[in-house]
């Protein structure tokens, strides 16, 4: 569970953007998306070596 304490003059706005970032960060919606429904062990290995691949295009067209 997230907890975020509201400092002394600090806005309801600024303690809720806080939240959404630590929200954000922990991957709680991720993590609930990739429960819903079973993937496979190889099914996740090659999205991995996909992800991995498309990664090293993209830093290869930034340096060149």
């Amino acid at each position: 569970m997230i907890h975020i304490t509201v400092k002394e003059g600090e806005s309801i706005d600024k303690a809720l953007k806080r939240y959404k970032k630590k929200f954000d960060k922990l991957g709680i919606v991720r993590i609930l998306r990739e429960k819903q429904h079973y993937t496979k062990p190889s099914v996740r290995r090659r999205n991995q070596v996909l992800k991995a691949i498309f990664t090293q295009k993209i830093r290869s067209q930034q340096e060149a």
